[in-house]
């Protein structure tokens, strides 16, 4: 296996409130490797994205944040503004949800990228505004010359989200983490999108981390696969076993959901996630498992164990299998 590049030890989140700490992060522990694209799935509310905008340090001040967190060694965690600074955009960087949003509007895209790469490199205006109109083409933007002199809102969504690629891999980050890129757009642009990110983890060789709620996106281009419910790991293995055997019922629940050909009803989760300002002591699916044991599940905080190909955190995963093998 190569190099791990990120890796998250008992990871946490606390935002306090006036009715009390909203645990959104209870104890993450991820290992990232070089050239590895590791998907991290759950539905909102599930810490997906809180953590990894904890990691680059991204969160409001009033959220507390624990445990480790290093890139290749170096603590960020802790680490003082100018630590971060050098680390974000330079060795970590982040492709946004929401383009729009995260690019300025009184700018030109070609401007905003000359800043990201003047913020790291030693490069004059001139060779500068050179490399912007590369990457602009190396994220299959036509006439980049031309679109580096144009504003956001004159891109499509599809454009745009390209141009936050280009913005993220202007330094050749050793981690790229991509939160939810393809949501709001069609099927069509969706997977161009896909291929760009999958082109520039080949070529980087870069640890990429993807988070998203879609299943099929993450069949399509994880090699590992992270489950979040509640602010914890639920599974994590391979994406292979994970989709084709999975261990733990939300993970099964997720997959249900999911429209398939000749399938003429979906099979919704019960229930809604649990209240993070008080969650609950043991499992916290419990009350929306469909194979809850109260004397067991929800008296003890499950953690991820090995089970058979894949690490999960079902108290119960032994049993269940049992039954789906009956």
């Amino acid at each position: 296996m190569s190099e791990t590049v990120l890796s998250l030890k008992d990871f946490r989140v606390t935002f306090p409130t006036l009715l009390g700490d909203v645990q959104a992060v209870r104890g993450i522990d991820l290992d990232v490797h070089a050239g590895e694209l590791v998907g991290v799935v759950g539905e909102s509310g599930s810490g997906k994205s809180v953590t990894f905008l904890g990691v680059m340090g991204l969160l409001p001040k009033s959220a507390r944040i624990t445990g480790s967190a290093t890139i290749r060694g170096t603590e960020l965690v802790g680490a003082s503004n100018k630590v971060q600074r050098a680390v974000r955009g330079k060795r970590i960087a982040m492709i946004f949800q929401d383009p729009l949003s995260a690019l300025n509007p009184v700018h030109k895209v070609g401007a905003q990228i000359v800043e990201m790469l003047q913020a790291h490199q030693n490069l004059s205006k001139d060779a500068a505004n050179k490399r912007a109109v590369e990457l602009l083409d190396l994220v299959g933007i036509p006439q980049p010359d031309q679109r580096a002199k144009q504003y956001p809102h004159e891109f499509s969504g599809g454009m745009r989200q390209r141009v936050m690629i280009a913005m993220a891999i202007a330094n050749d980050p050793e981690v790229l983490i991509a939160d939810e890129p393809t949501t709001a757009l069609d099927v069509t642009v969706q997977a161009q999108i896909l291929e760009v990110i999958q082109r520039v983890q080949r070529e980087l060789n870069a640890a990429v981390v993807f988070i998203t709620h879609d299943l099929g996106v993450i069949a399509r281009i994880a090699d590992r696969v992270q489950v979040m419910y509640a602010g914890r790991a639920a599974e994590r293995g391979e994406v292979h076993d994970i989709l084709l055997r999975p261990t733990h019922p939300y993970t099964q629940g997720l997959l249900d959901s999911l429209p398939a050909t000749g399938r003429e009803r979906l099979t919704p989760i019960a229930g809604a996630p649990p209240n993070m300002l008080r969650p609950p002591p043991g499992c916290a699916f419990g009350p929306r498992c469909p194979h809850f044991a109260a004397d067991v599940c929800a008296a003890t905080l499950p953690v991820l164990r090995p089970f058979g190909a894949v690490e999960t955190a079902c108290l119960r995963a032994e049993e269940l299998q049992a039954e789906v093998a009956r």
